[in-house]
């Protein structure tokens, strides 16, 4: 019974990891594949932010209280998130 709980954990984790690597996507193109990059010399990198603080950012996007120059353009990216999926984004992308 140990080895099926522990199968459908391991099954679950690596399900939540490819769904967070494919709602990342969209974002690599200018952050990167691992969140190195200042996108379009403008932002921060977002791998070294922490979760937290991902989290506040996106949702400040959404509500327009975050963000400078690409404030409109990162607002069009995240308004179609959830709270959940920018959940996910976090722990897969932000510092741990």
């Amino acid at each position: 019974m140990k080895k099926v709980i522990s199968s459908i954990a391991v099954v679950t984790l690596l399900g939540i990891s490819a769904h967070a690597t494919q709602l990342y996507t969209k974002c690599a193109a200018c952050h990167g594949e691992k969140g190195e990059k200042v996108s379009l010399g403008k932002s921060l990198m977002i791998k070294d932010m922490s979760k937290e603080a991902f989290v506040s950012a996106m949702n400040g996007y959404k509500d327009g209280s975050y963000g400078r120059e690409m404030k409109a353009m990162m607002k069009a990216q995240v308004l179609p998130l959830s709270d959940a999926q920018i959940e996910e984004i976090a722990a897969y992308i932000a510092k741990k």
